[in-house]
This record gives C-alpha cells, structure tokens and sequence, in this order.
C-alpha cells in the first residue's frame, strides 16, 4: 500500500490534495504513521477543545518544521481519518512557534483551504471572505490546540491564496521527516 505522504500533491494547476487526520469536530489530535500506515493517536486536546474543521496535511511535501504542509480545510462537513480531500486554496495563516526538542523558533504556517465540491461554500475564495470573527476564533483554536505543548505558538498574520498556493508549492516535492505537528 502506497504511503499518503507520497501522494501527488496537485491535481491540476491549482487544485491539491489534503489528506484528513482529525476530522471536524475531534477531541484528539490524530496523526498518520506512514511506517504502518495508518492513523494513530497523537494527544488529546485540551478539555472542551474540538477541531472546528477538518485538520490534515497536504502530502509530498515538508514544511520549515520538517513535517507535511499542514492544512485546514474550512467547510461546513466532516469526513475521517484517512480521506484525501480534493482542495484549492483559500488562504494562509502565518504562525511560529517553537520546537520542543531544538528549542528553536520555527515557521509553521498554516494553509487554508476548501473542498473543490463544497456547494454552499462556493463563493468563499479568500479566508477574508470569512467574518474577522471566524478568522479570530481560528487563531485561538491554534492557540489553544498548543497551550501546553511546549510550542509557544506566535500568530505572524494571514495570506492571499496566491500567498497559500506559493506555499504549496515551495513544500512540494520534499520528503517529509516526520509528522508529528499540532
């Protein structure tokens, strides 16, 4: 069985795969174990902490921090470990925290993104579309997603799609080391 980190990451021109760890509404950080290939516990959240959408990595590539691009992808559904969403961008939210081992400040930005076939989000093009509110609410969840992890995790702003498709594009073609990212 092929690794869903080896994936290729575009479809087309625009359009990449997200592969989802932990769904929407998850109380527990999952992650993918490419050694067996299959999606393993990680951690829980923080009590009363959910993930708010889907949470999961855009695979073939490796970010600053040496895991997968991470990415978020914004809609109103839910599906499960495991599923490879087919997504365009819709933003970036530029984050840094530092690494638990090295002690190290390092970027770990987050892709926005949305399912190519969501109909009731179709004329979401740009996170900005979102309310200030929701993209507030989205940095806290990060926020709070880390509070006790050691990470200390700093918001540095959000990007354009364009900023968020240069991203993928920079991470592609990278093997990642590990994926053990919040």
């Amino acid at each position: 069985m092929p690794s869903l980190l080896e994936l290729p990451t575009f479809i087309d021109r625009d359009a990449f795969r997200v592969v989802v760890e932990s769904p929407r509404g998850s109380t527990v950080k999952l992650k993918y174990d490419a050694d067996y290939h299959v999606i393993t516990l990680s951690r829980p959240l923080i009590a009363g902490l959910t993930y708010p959408y889907d949470w999961g990595f855009v695979p073939s590539t490796r970010a600053p921090d040496g895991d997968p691009l991470d990415a978020i992808v914004m809609w109103d559904g839910a599906s499960y470990p495991g599923v490879v969403l087919p997504c365009r961008a819709i933003g970036v939210l530029h984050v840094e925290q530092t690494n638990p081992a090295s002690h190290r400040r390092e970027r770990n930005d987050r892709l926005i993104a949305m399912p190519i076939k969501a109909p009731r989000s179709e004329g979401i093009r740009n996170v900005t579309d979102f309310s200030v509110r929701v993209r507030r609410e989205l940095e806290q969840f990060f926020l709070a997603a880390v509070a006790l992890e050691g990470k200390q995790l700093a918001i540095l702003g959000w990007g354009s799609p364009g900023d968020a498709l240069n991203l993928v594009r920079a991470s592609q073609g990278q093997t990642p080391v590990a994926h053990n990212s919040s």
